[in-house]
């Protein structure tokens, strides 16, 4: 089961959710992305506390094709260092999981 991630992304707007959701699973890159509104991100930034309002990406995919992920969003992405965070699939349903195989190929 340790072969399928969920990927963190933070986005700045609405427009830049969609399209980076869009981009990731035609590339075949994410099975799935859920765009949360309404977050709100708290952290420090160039020497100083931020406090912005975010939309969170619930990205699901291989494990594998991580690097491959990362690279595509560091080329899209509005900001100069994205929030890119893998956390492990530890459980999850096989038809799922399936899914997440049938659609993203192995690297």
């Amino acid at each position: 089961m340790d072969s399928h991630i969920v990927v963190l992304i933070t986005t700045s707007s609405q427009a830049e959710a969609d399209t980076l959701s869009r981009g990731l699973v035609e590339a075949k890159l994410a099975f799935c992305v859920n765009s949360m509104p309404g977050v709100k991100s708290t952290y420090y930034w160039e020497n100083k506390l931020c406090v912005d309002d975010e939309f969170l990406l619930i990205v699901k995919t291989r494990a594998d094709r991580f690097e491959e992920l990362e690279q595509w969003v560091l080329e899209h992405h509005s900001y100069d260092v994205p929030e890119v965070i893998a956390l492990p699939i530890v459980k999850g349903s096989k038809p799922y999981l399936k899914g997440i195989d049938d659609w993203v190929p192995e690297k």
